[in-house]
């Protein structure tokens, strides 16, 4: 039987995803609340907003998006995935970030480096050409 009223495929990819990250349901405080919004009479009798904590990191999601406290439920799991995936993935791209930053720092100096290279062959032209005879002189 499904815990979160989807289907029994879903269910196991979440929990699978959860796993992977390193959240247990032991590490998860979830309580109910009443919902805001449309919903009317349905809404102000039960309690189906889910706020899901994750007490190892603190972070805190909440849920109201269906009628339903068991889609909530699954939902804000979910919800709590893709934050902590956003948050490791935020560690691996500032080390990218260093890494790229580096690499445009190196493509800065060769292309200062072809700059000198190119000014050094102007000057070093230039003098060859005061050293030529000027076109039209007579030579004593």
């Amino acid at each position: 039987m499904s815990l979160f009223n989807v289907s029994s495929a879903k269910e196991a990819a979440l929990i699978d995803r959860l796993a992977s990250l390193g959240v247990r349901e032991e590490d998860l405080d979830e309580t109910f609340t009443r919902s805001s919004g449309p919903g009317g009479q349905h809404v102000n009798k039960t309690s189906t907003c889910v706020i899901l904590v994750h007490r190892p990191t603190g972070l805190a999601v909440r849920c109201q998006v269906s009628r339903s406290q068991a889609m909530n439920r699954f939902l804000a799991r979910r919800r709590l995935a893709e934050r902590l995936e956003k948050i490791q993935s935020d560690h691996i791209t500032e080390e990218q970030r260093h890494i790229e930053k580096t690499r445009r720092q190196k493509r800065k100096r060769s292309r200062r480096a072809q700059i000198k290279v190119l000014e050094a062959k102007k000057a070093r032209s230039e003098a060859k050409a005061l050293r030529r005879k000027v076109n039209g002189a007579v030579e004593d």
